[in-house]
């Protein structure tokens, strides 16, 4: 049976570090839960920047409940995990979780944590959407407040303490997979 890995973890943990070693390195096919955020924004013709993706995540759980992105996301999983390996990145929120445990026996949570101020200090240095310290506290604490991101990361299968090298990260990942 192939598996479904889901990476958990606060914005800066190295949720995506973890999806691309499994995408790169070890052929999973990667589905990114932020991209429908991003996807959404584009379609509406949105500046994509912190406050309108906070927008957006909240306006599709009021549309969709709070287990929007799974109910969006769950075909293009299950077709994916038929034939492949399948690595989910940045699954945020405990309903989330519940809806993907009931429709896929194999899923695996692993939660990435790292102290907040190495996840402040990578997200103002990322390429990619940087955050300032203080975006970075307003996120986290949304996350925590108004989409239930805290109880996957707390109910995970496997940890990754990433406070450390790449090497020991990755190390630490291919010991859980058993690749």
């Amino acid at each position: 049976m192939n598996k479904v890995i889901a990476i958990v973890g606060m914005c800066g943990s190295g949720k995506s570090v973890a999806s691309d070693i499994l995408e790169n390195d070890f052929g999973y096919k990667k589905v990114y839960f932020g991209g429908v955020t991003i996807d959404k924004l584009k379609e509406e013709g949105l500046d994509i920047n912190p406050e309108n993706e906070k927008m957006m995540r909240e306006r599709l759980r009021e549309e969709l409940g709070m287990g929007a992105f799974a109910k969006i996301l769950l075909p293009k999983i299950k077709e994916l995990s038929k034939d492949n390996n399948v690595v989910l990145d940045g699954l945020y929120s405990w309903d989330e979780y519940k809806i993907l445990s009931k429709e896929l026996n194999n899923i695996i949570l692993i939660s990435i944590i790292a102290d907040k101020n190495i996840r402040y200090d990578r997200l103002s240095k990322r390429d990619i959407r940087p955050l300032t310290k203080e975006q970075a506290i307003n996120r986290d604490i949304s996350e925590i407040e108004n989409i239930a991101k805290a109880p996957p990361i707390a109910y995970a299968d496997y940890y990754i303490l990433n406070n450390g090298t790449i090497n020991e990260y990755k190390e630490r990942l291919i010991e859980i997979i058993g690749d």
